[in-house]
């Protein structure tokens, strides 16, 4: 058993196979998409009997946090052979693979999840829930018209992605920079289709991706990108032109929008079409996990409205554990002095006079970045501090919660 550098011209046919192993690709186009993903990332594999066995991959990204962009990485994929399960290597090789993406100046891994508690051996820590709205797009209610739009297809795959990496960001928006990515997402949708509109100069500004089914539908929106109010209302002005034909539509919540505010009678199309392959629903879920890889790098940017507040931090990180001796990167455990304020910072050392707070990096991860408060994770997760720690903690980080807006 080898861990080394993916290397796509000898490596790709086994990642290939391992991609319809797990059932990630299924048909020629899907194929594509991968060769699309991989050249896009920075790989590693372990390799057995001559061939990659199990692979994980991450792409160049940023994270807004409040009004600054922190260089991310984002992890796009983690899969394991049929012949190497239940080995260790996938834990192991990712936890490689972020030790590297820590040396090349990331502050934070994001990646998504096939369930829960399998990556947080390796300190990541549930993100916020992303809402998932299906509704019948003739009740949206948008006040204003849809100008004719333009087509977007697959080969127009490099146009949307400069309209993506321009579209309007929040807190928490993640963007995965390398354009591979997004011709990577284009090949993997189903009868995927694009509509949008153009700017002045001719490139595409706001703009939707979506995938079809059948006459009627469900539709899927995979993203969509705008950069002001107006330009928002018009997309959702063109979904809603849709409804002539389209039963329902799904879209993932945009950050800043309550979708119910747009939908007529949402509370009765729920009951009337309960049950029906064309139900009006919103679900909920936490499908992706975040960990900070510097720690310094991460509350450097913490800029918050607040008096200044300081504390030791006695901080473990599980991953220890599965990364080789050999990486000059072991995880951000230790001892530190934080200060948050309009101006933060995280210190090696400890003040006897301060208060003690004991936590993990998945679970200060998720306090740095807004997705609970304090004393929600001194209940639920790996942290502990004195109730007046955690009081102040609750008032000075008030965030608004995070959207990735960006699905990998």
């Amino acid at each position: 058993m080898t861990n080394r550098t993916y290397q796509h011209n000898t490596d790709f046919e086994a990642a290939v196979r391992i991609y319809r192993e797990v059932g990630w690709v299924s048909e020629k186009a899907h194929e594509t998409a991968a060769g699309h993903l991989l050249q896009s990332g920075r790989g590693l594999v372990t390799e057995l009997h001559g061939a990659a066995e199990c692979l994980a991959v991450a792409g160049t990204g940023t994270m807004q946090y409040l009004d600054t962009t922190l260089p991310m990485s984002a992890v796009t994929s983690v899969t394991t052979s049929r012949i190497a399960r239940k080995q260790g290597f996938a834990g192991k090789l990712t936890a490689q693979l972020l030790a590297d993406e820590a040396l090349r100046g990331y502050c934070v891994a994001i990646l998504g999840i096939f369930e829960q508690g399998y990556y947080n051996q390796l300190g990541f820590g549930n993100g916020g829930y992303q809402l998932r709205c299906t509704f019948d797009p003739s009740m949206l209610q948008i006040p204003v018209k849809a100008r004719i739009p333009v087509r977007l297809g697959a080969d127009d795959w490099q146009a949307m992605h400069e309209g993506r990496l321009n579209r309007r960001r929040t807190h928490g928006t993640c963007t995965v920079t390398e354009p591979g990515i997004t011709q990577a997402d284009v090949h993997w949708s189903e009868s995927g289709f694009g509509l949008g509109y153009l700017d002045g100069n001719g490139d595409v500004s706001h703009h939707f991706w979506c995938q079809s089914k059948g006459e009627h539908g469900p539709y899927r929106i995979n993203w969509m990108a705008y950069q002001s109010k107006a330009q928002f209302l018009e997309l959702m002005a063109l979904i809603q032109s849709l409804g002539d034909q389209v039963s329902a539509i799904q879209l993932q919540e945009p950050p800043e929008v309550q979708l119910q505010d747009l939908i007529r009678q949402p509370i009765k199309m729920l009951n009337i079409t309960k049950g029906s392959p064309y139900e009006n629903r919103m679900t909920s879920l936490s499908y992706w996990q975040a960990r900070i890889l510097d720690l310094q790098g991460c509350l450097a940017v913490a800029t918050l409205d607040c008096a200044s507040l300081r504390f030791n931090l006695v901080l473990t990180d599980p991953i220890e554990s599965f990364v080789p001796d050999s990486c000059e990167w072991q995880g951000i455990a230790g001892e530190y002095i934080i200060t948050l304020g309009a101006s933060s910072s995280a210190l090696v050392g400890t003040d006897s006079e301060l208060p003690t707070m004991r936590a993990s990096v998945n679970a200060f991860t998720r306090l740095w970045l807004g997705i609970r408060s304090a004393t929600s994770l001194s209940w639920t997760d790996d942290l502990q501090a004195p109730e007046s720690l955690l009081s102040s903690l609750d008032h000075a980080l008030r965030l608004p919660s995070p959207m990735l807006d960006w699905d990998f």
